[in-house]
């Protein structure tokens, strides 16, 4: 077996790599929380990145991330998870300064493979305008790779995940679906074309999508990842608003459609459906486009929670960037069910 073709096969690649929600919920709500008044952000509001306060005029956002190989070529794969690794800063509004990198390597592999995936990590930190200032690496059986960064923000202009109100209208800035075409991808079932959709949502940055929507009033922001547009809207929801999904407007790789409806499906979406799925009522929608809803997202779009006003102003905007987005539901009062999908 080739080098190559034991990257390809990894177990779990991405983010469907990541633990479930309710066994990550379990443990953290045993550890005893930070107190600091300068610490705006910390692990316990689920957000996407810690955000620690500085000065009245600057905050320090700061993440990491990193996860097996879920695509064939290592180039790719680095700037997969480095994108993905970025966008938790993009996720609180901030800006990427630095970042090291995090390597897991086997030493008897050729280390040409793993220079390919750290240039393509580098590529997208300086995309990003930010600097590789090192990192940490050690043996491992399995390859890994992402990014811990930091970033710089004014402390006012925070996008936290679960600051949105009722009202405001949900925009959807990448398709769903990327968990799905991969999994259709390991089995050798998928397209070109959806492989090559995937790949392009996968490596561009939410930078620019950031840039946009930091132009109008922003109560609540996050990146869809692991954890699928439905665990991360709950998040967003926290205990005080519900939400109203149109799945007709969700923007999706077309093909992953027929995908699911082959049962190309990941563990991780089911552990996803199993966690929230009491909280979330759908009316007539095709099994396939649950399974859509409940993926697991490598380097997914920002969700955003944005005032009514500005929707199809932002929206317009997005839309000039290239990539499927959409207006996708609304936060409504709180409800019997948090999400309603029609």
């Amino acid at each position: 077996m080739s080098d190559k073709e034991e990257i390809v096969f990894c177990k779990g690649g991405g983010c469907t790599a990541k633990l479930g929600p309710g066994i990550l919920a379990r443990v953290l709500e045993k550890i005893p929380k930070t107190r600091d008044e300068n610490l705006m952000i910390g692990y316990d509001s689920s957000d996407d990145a810690a955000v620690y306060k500085l000065t009245d005029d600057l905050a320090v956002v700061q993440t990491l991330d990193f996860f097996p190989p879920m695509v064939d070529d290592p180039y790719t794969f680095g700037q997969i998870a480095a994108a993905n690794a970025l966008s938790d800063i993009y996720a609180m509004g901030g800006d990427v300064k630095t970042a090291l990198n995090i390597v897991c390597f086997p030493e008897n592999w050729d280390l040409n493979i793993l220079g390919q995936i750290m240039l393509g990590g580098g590529e997208k930190v300086k995309e990003a305008g930010g600097v590789l200032a090192g990192g940490h690496s050690i043996a491992d059986t399995d390859v890994k790779y992402g990014l811990s960064v930091m970033g710089t923000i004014h402390p006012d202009k925070v996008f936290a995940n679960n600051g949105c109100r009722a009202g405001d209208v949900l925009i959807l800035t990448k398709p769903l679906g990327v968990g799905i075409v991969c999994t259709a991808n390991r089995i050798q079932e998928v397209s070109e074309e959806a492989m090559a959709q995937a790949i392009r949502s996968m490596t561009t940055l939410n930078k620019y999508a950031s840039e946009v929507v930091r132009k109008y009033q922003v109560h609540g922001c996050t990146d869809v990842t692991g954890f699928g547009f439905l665990g991360h809207l709950l998040e967003m929801l926290g205990d005080a608003y519900s939400a109203r999904v149109e799945s007709s407007q969700v923007p999706y790789i077309p093909e992953a459609f027929d995908y699911a409806g082959e049962f190309y499906l990941t563990a991780a979406a089911q552990r996803n459906r199993n966690h929230v799925g009491e909280d979330v009522q759908f009316f007539e929608v095709p099994f396939e486009m649950e399974e859509i809803l409940f993926d697991p997202q490598t380097s997914g779009g920002l969700l955003v929670s944005i005032e009514k006003s500005d929707a199809e102003q932002c929206l317009e905007e997005l839309k000039a960037l290239g990539l499927p987005c959409a207006i996708v539901g609304e936060v409504t009062e709180k409800r019997e069910k948090k999400i309603e999908v029609r």
